[in-house]
């Protein structure tokens, strides 16, 4: 594919549609025979939709990331559709759908469990007659965008040139942006001036870093540049909003590129100001967090079951850590200062990110278990095994030692004693005490001293911090 976008796209065909003077007038054109798309790629209740408005009147498309994943030779996660119908329009249509959103009214078109997000074509806020409809903050943020045009001003109103790509019921894609040049770059590239796109949503930033991580592209440099003096510009955005995106930028697949990215347009201090202030390159936190990351990306890739808790638990570990220290330091015990550290830490984070209680109860569940894993004498390992969460907590345990973190062989102990056994696990308990019995003596002794196994390096630094 990307073979014929370099021979082909340069004598694409040339069609105008209507459009304002000053904005995109013209779009090159790519026949099926050129663009080679089959339809059995494409969303049968995609292409239901673009062609029954096509039959009531209007025109429509298939739009944005589908078209640029297929031409990729991707499997699309959604397809969207772009029309000059208004949502009411849309409604009449379609009988099973519905009209949401007030700062983008949108309509969802369904078919049975699938469901086809369709928007109206964008004009530019300033065109609006009403003018809540295009409502801009001082800051340049859009609080509303419920201004419609043309495809073609629609065009210019998408955040990237590879998401402006147009898919007619013609089977031809339309290119108003050059999205078809970027793509044989391997670029993503903002459409208009970086700096005010960004200012009007500032999650594009976030967009960007996860789109060129997904698709291993590298930001244009105009593009780029403007981030990270913007970053502070996400404060603006809802906890709610930004936990979403969360979960976009790190449980798609490529959570270790869009880390590093994040990082390196300080996007990562802007959602996790705590993690970001202990984090330097090849620190334990750095270690701890890619490990999570590379760890996710794998169970992502094998199709297997992931937790934004976990994740969560793992990136905050370091800073409940160094909470639980300066507790223990006022004379807590360890386990109330790791309790009353986990909920400083989770309520200082859903500031940012408003992380839903049925992830933070597991989150401090796991951390909670940390201590717990250690303590195994009795009867306690065999009713530990037995714990619901045990498993996560298990994982967690490998992941600290998998960064670099001293527990003194506990998961290896851990796994053997789930592999054994009853008379090997009797063994393996009346051993303990010879193994580590000096050990949690002279912890008893400085209860209020350091937390056993902590990555001292770093509390340090974050100290010095």
């Amino acid at each position: 594919m990307l073979d014929w976008i370099k021979s082909r796209v340069s004598n694409a065909k040339k069609q105008r549609p209507p459009a304002r003077p000053g904005l995109a007038t013209t779009a090159e054109v790519i026949a099926p025979a050129q663009h080679g798309i089959p339809d059995q790629k494409i969303s049968g209740n995609a292409l239901r939709v673009i062609e029954r408005l096509h039959e009531a009147g209007y025109d429509a498309h298939i739009v944005g990331g589908s078209v640029r994943d297929l031409l990729l030779g991707l499997r699309p996660k959604d397809f969207d559709v772009a029309t000059n119908a208004t949502p009411e329009q849309v409604r009449q249509v379609f009988r099973h759908s519905r009209i949401i959103g007030r700062r983008f009214r949108i309509v969802h078109v369904m078919f049975g469990r699938d469901m086809i997000e369709v928007t109206t074509f964008r004009g530019h806020h300033s065109n609006a007659e009403n003018k809540k409809d295009g409502e801009v903050h001082d800051s340049g943020l859009l609080l509303r965008d419920n201004v419609y045009g043309s495809i073609g001003e629609d065009a210019i109103r998408r955040d990237f040139t590879v998401n402006a790509l147009y898919y007619g019921v013609d089977r031809q894609i339309r290119d108003f942006c050059n999205g078809m040049r970027d793509i044989q770059k391997r670029q993503i590239h903002m459409i208009g001036d970086p700096e005010t796109r960004y200012r009007e949503d500032p999650v594009r930033m976030l967009r960007a870093v996860r789109l060129a991580a997904k698709l291993d592209f590298t930001l244009e440099k105009n593009t780029a540049a403007p981030i990270a003096r913007l970053a502070p510009l996400l404060d603006d955005i809802s906890n709610a909003r930004l936990f979403d995106e969360m979960l976009k930028l790190f449980l798609a697949g490529s959570a270790v590129k869009t880390f590093d990215l994040m990082v390196q347009h300080q996007l990562f201090r802007t959602l996790f100001p705590g993690p970001a202030r202990l984090l330097e390159p090849g620190n334990y936190s750095d270690r701890l967090i890619h490990q999570a990351l590379a760890n996710t990306d794998d169970r992502i890739r094998r199709e297997l079951h992931v937790t934004p808790a976990f994740l969560c638990a793992a990136i905050l570990w370091p800073v409940l850590q160094q909470q639980q220290q300066h507790a223990e330091h006022e004379g807590l015990p360890a386990y109330q200062a790791l309790q009353k550290a986990a909920q400083k830490v989770i309520s200082e984070q859903i500031k940012r990110i408003g992380i839903p209680k049925r992830f933070t109860l597991p989150m401090q569940e796991i951390w909670e278990l940390q201590w717990q894993l250690s303590r195994r004498q009795g009867g306690r390992a065999d009713r530990m095994l037995e714990h619901a969460r045990f498993r996560a907590a298990y994982d967690f345990l490998l992941l600290r030692e998998q960064a670099g973190e001293n527990l003194h062989n506990l998961g290896q102990w851990w796994t053997d004693y789930q592999a054994a056994d009853p008379e090997q696990r009797l063994h393996m308990q009346q051993n303990l005490g010879r193994e580590d019995g000096g050990a949690r003596n002279n912890n008893r002794r400085r209860r209020g001293g350091r937390h056993r196994g902590g990555p001292k390096p770093d509390q340090a630094k974050t100290d010095q911090a």
